[in-house]
């Protein structure tokens, strides 16, 4: 079932000629992996903002973007907040309240959920996001990578249909990182969310994703499974191979007619049947 449909949506920001975006078309359907990746400054936070009325950024926006087939801008702020979930860059820009369990609760308060299924909510996430022993906890006191986990998990307490998060690991540790998309991941599989993910760490998200989209200068240049959309790059000989996982860009280089392998692992095997036949310099 198709959840978002995005169709030839153009942008451009206040007094600027060249397109961010140019005529992307894109549809997320329920329960799909999907990455997001391209060069910084090709207009990827741009995008993941557009689908979200309350954080799109102010300029001149053509095309069209469906929600479950309703036109984005007819949807109700209220509805949005519940069924869109997203995760910025910096974990302390989402925090609102002072406690732990505060700020898992003020989602449903704000929307006025009854407090009986409130609580019951916030425990259910406190057990599957592991946060029990930092749940009476002030904020202040939470590392990055927890407040981050904290405002993902403020985030699914709503129930949300889509999960988008731009570069959510940026400002984290490689481990607090790690552990995060392993979350992201956890909830794709075991809840069914729909999760769009900007993230320059494609060696921990391509292979959890079905999905791999590719912008080059604010159009779409690839769109497909993650192997699919490697062997597109490849054979455009795009720069972007340059920021692809190790594996993949040893598969690029020797050019094997097998399925790229999304995996160090898989890599791994793929180079030792290589190395059986070839000679390793």
């Amino acid at each position: 079932m198709e959840l978002f449909k995005i169709q030839n949506l153009s942008f451009t920001y206040p007094e600027q000629e060249e397109h961010v975006l140019n005529d992307v078309s894109i549809t997320l359907n329920q329960g799909d992996f999907a990455v997001l990746a391209g060069s910084s400054g090709c207009g990827k936070s741009t995008l993941l903002r557009q689908l979200k009325t309350v954080l799109a950024p102010h300029g001149n926006r053509k095309g069209e973007i469906l929600y479950n087939g309703i036109p984005i801008d007819s949807i109700d702020s209220k509805t949005q907040a519940a069924k869109i979930g997203f995760v910025l860059q910096d974990p302390d820009s989402q925090i609102v309240t002072d406690k732990v369990w505060h700020e898992l609760a003020f989602g449903l308060e704000s929307l006025g959920v009854n407090n009986t299924e409130i609580r019951g909510r916030v425990a259910e996430m406190a057990s599957f996001f592991g946060i029990q022993t930092w749940f009476h906890m002030e904020v202040t006191q939470l590392s990055g990578g927890q407040k981050q986990l904290l405002n993902l998990a403020s985030i699914m307490v709503l129930q949300p249909d889509i999960l988008i998060l731009d570069e959510p690991t940026s400002q984290l540790d490689p481990i607090a990182a790690t552990d995060f998309l392993e979350t992201i991941g956890r909830i794709n599989r075991e809840l069914g969310t729909t999760i769009l993910i900007c993230e320059h760490r494609l060696e921990d998200v391509i292979p959890m994703a079905n999905r791999l989209v590719i912008l080059d200068k604010g159009k779409v240049i690839a769109d497909d499974k993650p192997e699919k959309s490697f062997e597109i790059l490849r054979n455009l000989k795009h720069p972007m191979l340059h920021s692809m996982p190790a594996h993949m860009r040893i598969w690029s280089a020797l050019d094997w007619k097998t399925p790229c392998p999304l995996t160090a692992s898989d890599g791994r095997n793929a180079l030792s049947e290589w190395a059986e036949e070839n000679e390793l310099l």
